[in-house]
């Protein structure tokens, strides 16, 4: 072997993709996606609760990436995030990504008030120090968030798989109204509404606190229209249930919700049941299986094809800024 065909042996690198315990179906559909085996990993916890990792297979100078969601037992499956971007980083791993479809803690991402902490500026930190060199996710509560990291972070969106979603599920989309459901989703519901050409309008809600709602105003037309609410997140679904009422006593024929992480926490499943949603459409950056059983309402769009494409574009040194408008084949 001559020295240019060892140099560029030596060069070469493989994609390996470790999946955490928070969304497994998830990483195997990338896996899946991209012809590959998921990596060898073994997570368990000792009797003090203590999170053991242990990796079954080397991964000195190879590109990883470790597929873990924000969502279920939250403070768990960070620190096992946390603890398996170590593992492979002192075992000599080339550069290990972080994929977090559903960044956890990415409501706090400012002070609301005094003494307030900025819990997501810590777990960017955390990360970090942890030994990832690379972080992809998708459509952050605040795209400021990355700001808070020293190092590249791809923030995805899930819009062309919701436009896809809509132009094949909604025959009236042509007339539909999009509507944010509060002020705070405004550009991510007009940039819809801009790519369909369709009308765009807003629920103004006023707090009496935090998680309390004094008052809303609609400001748009819906009238004898089908409403999309689109949104980053639903938690409880108070916000949504909430705007899907005043949407149809403005005069909505149907009312739909698109959003990008359903967390659907507390009494969310009751609370969807009860509203009159023609459906409650999600991704699945978080697991949906066990919720669907008890919500006939909720549909689900994939985007493993997104984040796949996004690992196999990073690996391969090309930018991912296709996928801010298309959708994988």
């Amino acid at each position: 072997m001559d020295a240019k065909s060892l140099l560029q042996l030596t060069k070469k690198t493989n994609i390996k993709i470790f999946s955490g315990s928070s969304h497994q179906d998830l990483s195997q559909k990338i896996a899946d996606r991209l012809g590959l085996e998921l990596g060898k990993v073994v997570t368990k916890k000792f009797s003090n609760q203590e999170t053991c990792v242990e990796i079954g297979e080397s991964v000195q100078g190879e590109d990883v990436y470790i597929v873990q969601s924000g969502c279920g037992e939250i403070n768990d499956n960070l620190m096992e995030l946390l603890i398996m971007i170590n593992a492979c980083k002192i075992a000599s791993a080339g550069r290990v990504t972080a994929v977090i479809p559903c960044f956890p803690y990415a409501r706090q991402d400012k002070r609301g008030e005094s003494r307030a902490p900025i819990s997501a500026r810590l777990v960017a930190d955390m990360l970090s120090t942890a030994g990832a060199g690379h972080i992809i996710t998708m459509d952050l509560h605040a795209s400021q968030i990355q700001g808070f990291f020293d190092i590249p972070v791809d923030n995805l969106c899930a819009e062309p798989a919701v436009l896809k979603w809509i132009k094949e599920s909604i025959s009236e989309w042509r007339s539909c109204t999009i509507v944010s459901p509060d002020a705070g989703g405004a550009e991510r519901a007009t940039s819809i509404a801009d790519r369909l050409n369709v009308d765009f309008a807003l629920i103004h809600k006023e707090r009496k606190k935090a998680s309390e709602v004094d008052g809303t105003v609609l400001v748009g037309d819906v009238k004898y229209r089908v409403a999309i609410l689109v949104d980053d997140m639903a938690d409880t679904c108070g916000t949504i249930c909430h705007a899907a009422d005043k949407l149809l006593s403005a005069g909505a024929t149907r009312v739909y919700a698109i959003l990008t992480h359903g967390i659907f926490s507390g009494p969310a499943i009751t609370r969807m049941n009860s509203a009159d949603f023609e459906a409650v459409v999600v991704t699945n950056t978080v697991p949906q299986e066990d919720k669907m059983k008890h919500c006939s309402k909720i549909q689900v769009i994939d985007i493993s094809m997104i984040l796949a494409e996004a690992i196999r574009r990073s690996h391969s040194g090309k930018s991912v800024s296709y996928l801010f408008s298309h959708v994988p084949l």
